[in-house]
């Protein structure tokens, strides 16, 4: 069945292509070639021609189980966070942050209702929900998305809303628009966010806005601890000042990455 929404240069083979990839998902691995067209809403020949495209290529392999991804694939998503160069950018100033906070400390930026994670220090510490690279998240309930979406206007603050979370977690808290606009408000107002077990029991964070040259929002940047450990007055009175320092170095560092020229040598 054709997309919806498709003007004359959308590719719909490519379309249908990146469906199969994104149909599997942590509790679904490895899947059969029928479970696969269902998840991905494709006919199970379409989906048999895309998967045997995708084993040539190296992202999928086929087994005894049926079919998974390999590795290859996240060569897709470390592409993204190269040429954007945040981790090139942040890497130092996280790792010197999660040093003096002993704290897992993380970047994300927002893809409609969600967040997603580029970068990320982690310390050894057992928290209640498992982060990585390309981990997705509600932004509402998480500092990270807070001091995102505090920094859009408010016709496209309710758009990017309206999307559904595509993380497949419901989060603790679940404002109204008035205490969701209110909370917005406040971290406008002091540059910086607070959350603490809205997203999950025992999550506890505070996050900071990243910025590039123009001073326009790109990312957030936290640091993240156990409830039980840290209190949120150790959190607020030590943590955030490093933390709020570390944002201001990043995003210096990324504005003048931006201003640097970019040379392309013609191949020999």
């Amino acid at each position: 069945m054709p997309r919806e929404g498709t003007g004359p240069d959308f590719i719909e083979a490519l379309a249908r292509g990146l469906e199969v990839i994104t149909a599997f998902r942590p509790h679904r691995q490895a899947m059969t070639l029928a479970e696969v067209a269902t998840a991905a809403h494709l006919a199970r020949p379409t989906a048999r021609r895309i998967l045997l495209t995708l084993e040539e290529l190296g992202y999928v392999r086929a087994d005894g189980r049926g079919y998974s991804l390999t590795p290859r694939v996240l060569d897709l998503g470390v592409a993204y966070v190269r040429s954007a160069g945040l981790w090139e950018v942040a890497r130092p100033h996280l790792e010197r942050l999660v040093a003096r906070t002993n704290e897992s400390c993380s970047i994300a930026q927002l893809d409609g209702s969600d967040i997603v994670y580029v970068a990320r220090v982690a310390v050894p510490k057992i928290v209640g929900l498992t982060v990585q690279i390309g981990t997705r998240f509600p932004a509402l309930p998480t500092s990270l998305g807070k001091v995102q979406l505090a920094a859009l206007p408010p016709d496209e603050l309710d758009a990017v809303l309206a999307e559904p979370t595509r993380s497949g977690l419901v989060a603790r808290w679940q404002p109204d628009r008035a205490e969701r606009d209110a909370e917005l408000r406040e971290v406008r107002a002091r540059g910086w966010a607070l959350t603490d077990e809205q997203l999950a029991l025992g999550i506890r964070s505070v996050a900071a806005p990243l910025r590039d040259g123009s001073g326009r929002v790109i990312a957030g940047v936290n640091v993240n601890c156990h409830a039980a450990e840290t209190p949120v007055e150790r959190l607020l009175e030590h943590h955030l000042p490093l933390l709020l320092q570390a944002a201001g170095d990043i995003s210096a560092d990324f504005a003048r990455l931006a201003d640097v020229p970019h040379v392309t040598v013609p191949a020999s």
